[in-house]
């Protein structure tokens, strides 16, 4: 029985992707930065773990916690919606804090572990705005894309060891509480010169009807770390599908 490690699962993708792993027959281990049990199924091939991906002693405790791995899921992550003329560097950094280095730090952790074993998959869960890069959203997708370049990399090097990095992308998904997982951090991001602009961008995302859903973001996330093949990308959702053939298209 396989044992997969998935951050960011109190809500959203990560939450969907982890009861899709246990009704696979997996084994689970669901981290989240504080604990809520109850939002998953009670099985006896789950377990709950509290995770700071911004903290190498938060780290260092749940990959030793963990035992041996199959996959790591690293979907933690926090969103920012705002003009980059008023987001604070500070705020800047909060974001690439958990998106970027939170990824590769716990990346590090589990890779002498997979390369000891000679098998483990690595799955980063990035963003559709890095197929097409949306305005007001500039750090955000920055962070995602640093992931992109980081993951493809390091494909490479862990080949040799007969490991696999592999991307999943998803596209627009309302229910992620991306707004509302912001919090304080995007308070007075959108200037008083920028409102008309914001509005109008708001009024685009509310009127597709092509979004993603918790489930298209768990199936391409199973297929990532299942699949055996050395498919870099996996699209997640109908309009990140749609972005990424159009981009193939295009090149």
């Amino acid at each position: 029985m396989k044992t997969v490690l998935i951050t960011g699962c109190s809500s959203g993708y990560g939450l969907e992707t982890a009861r899709h792993f246990l009704s696979q027959g997996w084994n689970v281990i669901a981290t989240m930065r504080s604990p809520r049990a109850e939002v998953l199924p009670r099985s006896e091939r789950l377990r709950v773990l509290a995770l700071d991906v911004t903290r190498p002693e938060s780290i260092a405790a749940v990959v030793e916690a963990s035992g041996p791995i199959d996959v790591l899921v690293n979907n933690a992550g926090i969103g920012l919606f705002g003009a980059f003329e008023a987001t604070p560097m500070a705020t800047t950094r909060e974001v690439f804090e958990t998106n970027t280095f939170g990824v590769m730090a716990m990346t590090q952790a589990v890779l002498p572990r997979f390369r000891e074993r000679r098998a483990g998959v690595v799955v980063n869960v990035t963003s559709s705005a890095t197929l097409a890069p949306m305005p007001l959203v500039a750090v955000y997708t920055a962070s995602k894309m640093a992931i992109e370049g980081f993951t493809a990399s390091l494909a490479h090097e862990l080949g040799a060891f007969g490991l696999s990095a592999k991307l999943v992308e998803p596209g627009y998904g309302p229910g992620t509480r991306f707004a509302e997982n912001g919090g304080p951090r995007m308070q007075g991001l959108v200037p008083e010169a920028y409102a008309p602009f914001a509005q109008s961008v708001f009024a685009m995302l509310t009127q597709t009807d092509a979004v993603t859903t918790g489930l298209d973001v768990a199936e391409a996330v199973w297929r990532a770390a299942t699949d055996g093949s050395k498919q870099l990308r996996y699209p997640a959702g109908p309009d990140a599908v749609a972005l990424a053939r159009a981009g193939e298209r295009g090149s």
